[in-house]
């Protein structure tokens, strides 16, 4: 079991991963995780290995302590949850409560009922190896949630509601995930697959040339996003004072990213005008996953892709993509970036099969040059051989040795 916990600005982000051993062999139609907190809020996962009702493998987030709770609960939660494919990760099957869920008292479970067919989890090897399957789930609260329940002691008030963008965007999508049924009726609700694939694309690490897109601005949810989503980068502009730099008067952001954040902005100014209306904080957040991405593709070579670079770059630009900019501009080279891995790895095979083939050649000279002696061995011996049957008669091996005059 590993966890991971990033907690940043009004954001709590776990990642629990959960091993099921003997996962055909489970004796009760559905297995419960251990559970794990967020900040102090407690979960675990529920899976149906042979499906709840449906010939799929279903798999929900539930909240673990819905029993102790106040009647009027509430918890709202973003989350998603992941069958991890243990022959290549890249091909994990992820579903995503894509709006968040709001859990209550009457919906302390929400998940995928399809999350997957049994016949593709269990066939193949890739899903469940040596009987043994693996599932994810990462789930981000916001504090300011947790410290209002906690406020209510055991009362009956429900936390502080969202405002009405929020509550519009924390609903699930009845699409995506629908609670556990607790009654034996089949459930129908379609959902939508969302596979992790390769991104495929040019081998390009700069971003100067990018198209516009046509300068259309997303409009961001009035939602808090998590900026330190990215490994290593959990502290959100903790740069010192003397190393932040204000950037057109939106707020302060590391000194090495304000020159490309121009550059960027002179030609893309939607970048700007996406950000204007939200808090300070939530701007130098904004720009500072930005700078990190193009410091990135700026200074980063492509020789100097390795997986974890690799797994870096993916890291920073899913943080990136949750500010909402218009990034159709960039994200072509972005996914160039993702590509290079690929391509260092096809170069490391074609230099070790160039390196077999060497070896190779290196071997048929020598063989060649034992051959050529071999040969010049043997026609020195047919030449003594020669000069030794030279005037040597037949001899009759049945006549008499014999003996007397001659």
């Amino acid at each position: 079991m590993e966890n991971q916990q990033k907690v940043a600005g009004e954001l709590v982000t776990w990642l629990f991963t959960w091993t099921i051993e003997n996962v055909s062999k489970l004796k009760t139609p559905e297995d419960y995780s251990e559970v794990f907190l967020v900040g102090d809020w407690k979960w675990r996962i529920r899976v149906f290995p042979k499906g709840n009702n449906v010939d799929h493998l279903s798999l929900y987030l539930e909240v673990a302590d819905a029993s102790d709770l106040p009647s009027l609960w509430t918890r709202y939660a973003q989350f998603s949850l992941t069958v991890v494919n243990q022959l290549s990760r890249n091909m994990s099957i992820t579903k995503e409560a894509q709006h968040g869920h709001e859990f209550n008292a009457s919906a302390s479970n929400w998940g995928f009922p399809s999350f997957m067919p049994l016949n593709e989890f269990y066939d193949g090897g890739k899903f469940v190896r040596n009987d043994k399957c693996i599932i994810e789930a990462r789930v981000t609260v916001r504090k300011l949630d947790i410290k209002n329940f906690e406020d209510q002691g055991t009362g009956s008030s429900a936390p502080k509601e969202p405002s009405k963008q929020e509550d519009r965007a924390l609903k699930p999508s009845s699409v995506d995930s629908v609670q556990v049924p607790h009654s034996s009726v089949p459930v129908a609700t379609p959902t939508s697959e969302q596979v992790r694939a390769n991104l495929k694309s040019e081998q390009v690490l700069a971003f100067k040339d990018a198209p516009s897109s046509g300068e259309v601005c997303t409009k961001p949810a009035d939602i808090p996003v998590d900026p330190s989503i990215v490994k290593g980068h959990e502290k959100v502009l903790s740069a010192p004072d003397g190393m932040l730099m204000d950037f057109r008067g939106l707020g302060k952001i590391e000194r090495a990213f304000v020159p490309l954040l121009e550059e960027v902005c002179s030609w893309h100014p939607s970048l700007i005008e996406c950000q204007k209306k939200r808090s300070r904080t939530y701007i130098e957040w904004a720009f500072t996953a930005l700078g990190r991405v193009l410091h990135f593709l700026k200074t980063t070579k492509v020789k100097d892709m390795t997986p974890d670079t690799s797994e870096r770059v993916k890291l920073l630009w899913e943080e990136l993509e949750t500010f909402k900019f218009d990034l159709g501009w960039l994200e072509p080279y972005v996914q160039s970036a993702l590509d290079v891995k690929k391509l260092m790895e096809r170069a490391g095979v074609v230099k070790n099969l160039r390196e077999d083939v060497d070896a190779l050649e290196m071997g048929v000279k020598r063989l060649r040059a034992r051959l050529a002696v071999a040969e010049v061995d043997l026609e020195v011996a047919k030449r003594d051989l020669a000069k030794v049957v030279e005037g040597f008669g037949e001899t009759d091996i049945n006549r008499e040795l014999g003996y007397g005059r001659h």
